[in-house]
């Protein structure tokens, strides 16, 4: 009797928990982008909100923010931020489209100029607030208007113009970065849209959030990343390269902007200097909308995800339905100021659950 009752205590309740559902910080994201759905849906019903079509706005749109938002939750995570991005975005397109026209290179070895470019300027962010101390908010303000000032010097110094062309750059290569993808089966009534008008940034976004899951659940790296944003003292002590991790986590954010002008570039066949401040505050709303912490330590990649097609569904939503556009930055202060509230009940809720459970 007693050895079953042993062997009963010692092995895991495999049974669903809701607590547990309620604890996971990714809970509140997906209840928000159910109710957000939900709402559109009904709203936008008549102009086709629900069509692939339809549906191909706001997630084409939602692709873009999502694989920015992805680096910047993991800083936000770790207790950084950085704002340089609006800055990279247009420098990734510049620099792929000045290194294909004016100096020639396959667009590959472009591809790698332009990752390694970025790179460099989410290093000197990185060991900018590693060694002197200054919060990222500050470092990474300056890198922005440093490299947006850049980016038009450059651009008229090398090609004579903040506009630049990006020639076709074949087949294949726009397919994997910059296209237009449909899938229907059938022919004629029978036929099936399982989806339509996906630009390629959105099945990039798919494989950069798969590997992204893969470093923050899966992998010893996504503890270090939780720990540094939790205490970053106790982080260091443990023996982890916080200094390190630090620089790796801006670099990354650095390329995903990159990332993202490439694919801008490829799909318009042109690149131009203009600085996306739009896209910093995007990319932080979807954060928090995911449920990250902006004290940093808590934080999920699926909650981002979530928290990303929330926002693309609120943002481009409303032009599916009757509601005035001008609405459009209300609808998203509140979906903001909800979602934060959203997730801190659901925390609270799940705290208080759990300490319950304890007491009986």
């Amino acid at each position: 009797m007693a050895d079953t009752q042993d062997k009963t205590n010692a092995e895991p309740d495999a049974r669903f928990s809701l607590l547990d559902l309620f604890r996971n910080p990714a809970a509140g994201a997906f209840a928000g982008l159910v109710i957000i759905f939900i709402f559109f849906s009904v709203f936008g019903w008549e102009k086709n909100f629900l069509t692939p079509l339809g549906a191909s706005t706001w997630l084409n749109f939602a692709s873009k923010v999502g694989i920015i938002a992805l680096p910047i939750g993991f800083l936000m995570i770790a207790g950084e931020l950085d704002i340089s991005v609006g800055a990279l975005i247009p420098a990734g397109g510049i620099v792929l489209a000045m290194s294909v026209e004016n100096f020639g290179l396959n667009i590959w070895v472009a591809v790698a100029v332009t990752f390694a470019v970025a790179a460099f300027i989410g290093w000197i962010n990185g060991v900018l607030v590693t060694r002197t101390g200054v919060p990222s908010l500050i470092v990474t303000l300056a890198t922005l208007f440093v490299v947006a000032g850049l980016n038009a010097y450059f651009s008229k110094q090398i090609a004579g113009t903040t506009q630049h062309s990006l020639p076709d750059v074949g087949v294949v290569s726009e397919f994997i970065l910059g296209d237009y993808h449909s899938w229907i089966i059938g022919e004629g009534d029978s036929r099936i849209t399982i989806f339509r008008s996906l630009q390629s940034s959105f099945f990039i976004w798919i494989v950069v959030a798969a590997a992204f899951y893969y470093v923050l659940h899966l992998s010893p790296w996504g503890n270090w990343i939780m720990a540094l944003g939790g205490d970053q003292e106790s982080a260091r002590n443990a023996g982890i390269p916080t200094d390190r991790l630090k620089i790796v986590l801006f670099m990354l954010s650095a390329m995903a902007g990159a990332l993202v002008g490439m694919t801008e570039g490829v799909l318009a066949n042109s690149a131009s200097t203009t600085t996306q401040f739009g896209m910093i505050f995007n990319s932080i709303i979807c954060v928090v909308v995911g449920g990250v912490l902006l004290t940093g330590g808590f934080g999920t990649v699926t909650g981002t995800v979530f928290g990303t097609l929330t926002f693309g569904i609120v943002f481009q939503g409303i032009n599916f339905t009757t509601f005035d556009k001008d609405l459009n930055m209300l609808f998203i202060g509140v979906l903001l100021l909800a979602a934060v509230l959203m997730n801190d009940s659901f925390r609270k809720f799940a705290s208080r659950a759990s300490t319950g459970t304890k007491k009986k």
